[in-house]
């Protein structure tokens, strides 16, 4: 889908230019440890979490044989703390998963994972400032409905809890209706 490769494409150039390692929350099969990998070649470690076995599946059939790349099973409702300190922390249309009290520690922990100078780059999807909006988002995305998963969160609601878990820089760098990039860094 373009507005995802452009959220992406994004994503990216928010990245530091030579971090060691990278955490990959709610990894899906993949993807964007693949793409931070692609474009960051300094890239020693990467720890790629998600609930879901399938995507794990896919995840751990995509790295199969890199040895940068560790493939876990986590929840993103478990504390991060057990996973280590990290330069860069992704993650791609996951967090909206979780409760919103959940989202604002989930930011305080990520916060407390990165190393100095670290980014957080969360590609997610967002809440719309109106039903209409939001309608018009699921028929673009061609979705009938909501799924039942899904708890969406304001932009600028995200954004103020990014700063009060201690992120700096913090900012909405891309949106395309109910997808937008949130990114904050450490000092």
């Amino acid at each position: 889908m373009a507005p995802r490769t452009a959220g992406e494409e994004v994503l990216v150039s928010a990245l530091p230019d030579s971090p060691r390692s990278v955490l990959d929350l709610g990894c899906g099969d993949g993807r964007l440890a693949a793409l931070v990998l692609e474009h960051r070649p300094s890239v020693e470690s990467v720890v790629a979490v998600d609930s879901s076995p399938a995507m794990l599946g896919y995840a751990r059939d995509r790295f199969d044989g890199d040895r940068r790349v560790h493939v876990r099973e986590w929840n993103l409702d478990d504390p991060l703390t057990p996973l280590g300190t990290f330069d860069v922390v992704v993650a791609g249309f996951a967090v909206h998963h979780v409760e919103d009290q959940r989202k604002r520690d989930l930011f305080r922990e990520v916060a407390d994972q990165l190393s100095d100078h670290g980014v957080f780059a969360n590609l997610e999807v967002v809440a719309s400032a109106t039903p209409e909006l939001h309608r018009q988002f699921l028929d673009l995305i061609g979705r009938s409905d909501d799924d039942p998963e899904d708890r969406l969160a304001p932009v600028e609601s995200q954004l103020l809890w990014m700063r009060e878990a201690g992120l700096s820089q913090v900012d909405c760098l891309w949106r395309w209706r109910g997808f937008a990039l949130l990114v904050g860094h450490t000092p």
